[in-house]
């Protein structure tokens, strides 16, 4: 399908190429309502970007919540199937406070959700598709990869307060390694874990000298499991030729209330943030009361906007002056084969203020003179 870059908006082009994407590989879209019952969210404040939450009471007295979050819904309407997975993909608006902002926005999202025997087709399927939704939006992205297998076993390798083990999850994700020896004198913490803690954080890269530091380091049979997983998807994605645009960094970490297995993160050129966010959390479907596994990602639709004020250049290609004297029926005339040559167009009386244009006319009855060009 042709998708018209001058009329549709980035995350225009963006949900059409996703949505396609993950038709492909059989996952059927979920529909949700704009409102919840807040119970849903309050139970599961923790795995929420932001616990502040837009409530009101319904007609029967019922408080509900307008969105904030896609997957919570997603697992609370899910079966518990027994030898089976249930593959959905959902383009919705949440609702909640953005990242260095104390206002509510509605932030568009893309993404899916694997649900139920999870195995490591699934895990690799998923991966492959959140890299893939990268390639749809952007050909210069990155996507980085972790495990909280890994982080966990090393952690629980020791005896260590669930104070400390917070404090040091927290230091990984900054890549501080100053504050780890610090917390590790603090709990006195042996000094054999603080200098593995160390290898991890620096251990960033392509996936085959990360892969060698870690083995190295790697203590118990939870660590070498998660080792294979993620040995397994690194061989996927460089037998699809993507193994350019994949990198380790356990940097990338979640909540270990939440969060069990493989975590990822997406990156594209231009935008300072990351725009896909992803992971296993078999731990919350556990908390929900479900017995399945689950692995997905989110795209942050809105961050699109940033992309696409870098690329344009121009709002519109041309901007006409015309008089009062013009004749309405000769300027439509004569406009129309400028659109028809996929020109766009801003007809106006005075050059209006703000507005980037490659071509700047006068409309006349000799037809259009050239006053400024920019190209």
């Amino acid at each position: 399908m042709l998708l018209d870059k001058k009329v549709l908006k980035q995350e225009e082009i963006a949900i059409f190429r996703l949505r396609s994407l993950y038709q492909k590989y059989g996952y059927s879209q979920y529909k949700m309502s704009k409102f919840e019952e807040y119970d849903l969210y309050v139970r599961n404040k923790d795995f929420l970007v932001s616990d502040s939450i837009i409530t009101f009471n319904d007609t029967s007295g019922k408080l509900l919540a307008l969105k904030p979050d896609v997957t919570l819904s997603i697992i609370k309407n899910s079966q518990d199937t027994p030898d089976s997975v249930q593959r959905v993909y959902y383009n919705e608006s949440v609702y909640r406070i953005t990242r260095g902002s104390h206002s509510f926005k509605e932030i568009v999202q893309a993404g899916l959700e694997c649900i139920g025997d999870i195995d490591i087709y699934n895990m690799c399927e998923v991966i492959l598709l959140a890299a893939r939704s990268l390639e749809a939006i952007s050909p210069d992205y990155v996507l980085d990869i972790s495990h909280m297998g890994f982080v966990s076993g090393l952690l629980n390798k020791y005896e260590i307060s669930d104070e400390a083990k917070a404090r040091i999850v927290s230091c990984i994700g900054e890549k501080n390694i100053h504050d780890i020896k610090d917390i590790c004198k603090k709990y006195a913490i042996p000094q054999e874990l603080c200098e593995k803690l160390s290898t991890l954080i620096l251990a960033y890269g392509d996936m085959g000298g990360v892969l060698e530091k870690l083995s190295e380091i790697s203590i118990d049979t939870e660590m070498q499991q998660a080792l294979e997983e993620i040995r397994s998807i690194c061989s996927v994605l460089k037998a699809e030729g993507i193994d350019g645009r994949i990198n380790i960094d356990f940097s990338i970490v979640n909540d270990m209330n939440y969060y069990n297995g493989i975590v990822f993160k997406g990156y594209i050129e231009g935008i300072p943030a990351s725009v896909l966010s992803g992971g296993r959390y078999d731990k919350l479907m556990h908390k929900m009361g479900k017995n399945g596994g689950a692995i997905g990602f989110a795209v942050y639709l809105d961050s699109l906007e940033r992309l696409a004020k870098s690329d344009k250049k121009y709002d519109v290609d041309t901007v006409i002056l015309y008089d009062d004297s013009a004749d309405p029926s000769a300027m439509i005339k004569a406009i129309k084969m400028l659109t028809d040559n996929g020109t766009s167009v801003m007809a106006e009386k005075k050059v209006p203020e703000k507005i980037k244009f490659r071509q700047l006319l006068k409309f006349n009855d000799r037809g259009f003179e050239i006053l400024e060009n920019n190209d």
